[in-house]
């Protein structure tokens, strides 16, 4: 392509969020992104609903929303009753660096959750699902560790607190990996794009948030330095891809925000409360046992608040399965699916923790019958006391699209600091206070980040909304491409005052 063609850098931050950027960012622990949010501009970047990582950083890519996708979480129904898959491409549809690829622009995608990558006019690293995900080309994982001199890094294991600051080195060491590969490719394959996500960062806030929310000076010094990292990481990326040459915009972008988690909703202990649910014979499916329910109560404590993530973390263990069993029981929706009565249950939540599902199991449910089901649903969630629960049905909270592999609504819960959970765990639906060794401190929110700096940068005007499936049409503007009729309204490159 021509030396003037405006190159576009896109560095993902998972679960990015100016709550805790912003204070970082100020304190002098990130001074790279300080700077570029100071000479270019910035906003909040609403994401898609469900908020999560494959649909969020999907939809990005495609600029199309869950609906159009038919993507609404990490796994989607496969087979009969109980059983599910691993999303793993948003084909049929494309990405937009796949029409710069088509259109002679040199591409490069990297750690983007994908099962394998595909032929691009540029080279493709994916990330999250196997370290041994295929690479276009392939080989490339090789060649960048004979460079690197060490393994590309992978997913971070299990986070288990006594293995906190080894956990948490790893995480940074990975970031340092990650922005130092990005480079050696930058430098190497000199691409007109370039998207980078640094996964690491949501693993990290999900575990640590109640230190992460603490006013900067009380934060650890190893999660300082862990941002730190990430700052680094992406003043190095972003200085190899300006040394390539030519007018370049870089953006900063995360697939959604991150807060506090207070609560959790177990859907399914409530669709079976409410009738929605049934078992065979009658059972109950009794949740955690005897020791589980003295380690949940302890929590009321501070010797129990003390001791109950040292003993959870063993009890994770793979080694530990049989004892999980003995403490927990079998309460995973897996697990419970061969006891569920399949003719006589109207709905259920599967595999999609937000969704309510109804059962086509169950074959009195007909067109009239599930509506009926889905209005008495809606009556009674938003009807339930103790919690605030936004229910939404997808055909009206998407754009477009075939919802017959959809859920029935989508629940949005205390504005997502209640998380919603498939499994019988407890005995009742709401577990209000979550206890410090349920799964880490932290959950995702709506609002993510933008940041756009450098030549023919669209100016973000606060206040202006953004949605995340905007960015898709507003990069191929920038980049002189036209965008598809469907997604060209949603570009901002204009309002920005550029048009390709």
């Amino acid at each position: 392509m021509s030396d003037r063609t405006r190159r576009v850098l896109v560095l993902g931050l998972d679960g990015g969020t100016f709550d805790l950027l912003d204070p970082l960012m100020e304190a002098g622990d990130m001074p790279f992104l300080r700077q570029l949010a100071r000479s270019g501009s910035r906003t909040t970047l609403e994401s898609v609903y469900p908020a999560k990582t494959i649909p969020a950083w999907y939809s990005f890519a495609t600029g199309r929303d869950p609906g159009e996708l038919g993507i609404y979480g990490f796994m989607e129904p496969d087979g009969g009753p109980g059983k599910a898959r691993l999303v793993r491409t948003f084909r049929p549809f494309e990405a937009f660096w796949d029409r710069l690829s088509r259109a002679g622009h040199k591409v490069g995608v990297l750690n983007l959750p994908l099962g394998r990558g595909y032929p691009v006019h540029g080279f493709l690293l994916p990330g999250f699902f196997s370290d041994a995900s295929t690479t276009y080309p392939e080989g490339l994982r090789r060649e960048v560790e004979r460079a690197l001199g060490c393994p590309y890094p992978g997913e971070l294991p299990v986070y288990r607190i006594a293995e906190r600051e080894a956990w948490l080195a790893e995480a940074t060491r990975a970031i340092a990996s990650r922005a130092r590969t990005a480079a050696v490719l930058t430098e190497r394959e000199r691409p007109d794009f370039l998207f980078v996500l640094f996964r690491e960062t949501d693993r990290v806030e999900h575990q640590l948030w109640d230190e992460l929310a603490r006013p900067v000076a009380e934060i650890p010094a190893d999660l300082r330095r862990f941002w730190s990292a990430v700052d680094a990481g992406c003043a190095e990326v972003h200085r190899a891809f300006q040394e390539a040459g030519g007018p370049a915009t870089t953006f900063v972008v995360s697939d959604h925000g991150h807060g506090a988690v207070r609560s959790d909703f177990l859907t399914n202990r409530w669709l079976a409360q409410e009738g929605f649910l049934s078992f065979v014979n009658g059972d109950r499916l009794d949740g955690r046992r005897l020791v589980s329910r003295l380690l949940f109560a302890s929590q009321r404590f501070a010797v129990g608040r003390w001791a109950g993530r040292p003993i959870a973390d063993v009890l994770r263990r793979p080694a530990m399965a049989g004892v999980q069993r003995f403490v927990g029981g079998s309460t995973s929706f897996e697990q419970a699916a061969p006891r569920i009565d399949w003719k006589r249950t109207l709905a259920y939540s599967y595999p999609v923790p937000e969704g309510i599902y109804l059962n086509r199991y169950n074959p009195s449910i007909d067109a009239d019958r599930g509506r009926a089901i889905v209005d008495d649903l809606r009556g009674r969630l938003a009807s339930f006391r103790d919690a605030r629960i936004e229910v939404f049905e997808p055909s009206r909270l998407y754009r477009g699209g075939t919802f017959d592999r959809a859920p029935a609504l989508l629940l949005r819960i205390d504005g997502m600091a209640t998380e919603s959970r498939m499994d019988f765990r407890y005995d009742r639906p709401l577990v209000k206070e979550r206890p410090r060794f349920f799964y880490g401190t932290g959950t995702h929110r709506m609002e993510g980040i933008l940041i756009a700096a450098g030549d023919g940068a669209p100016v973000l005007r606060p206040g202006v909304p953004r949605q995340l499936t905007d960015l898709a049409p507003t990069i191929l503007q920038l980049m002189g491409q036209t965008p598809p009729a469907e997604l060209a309204p949603r570009s901002f490159a204009p309002a920005a005052g550029f048009a390709a």
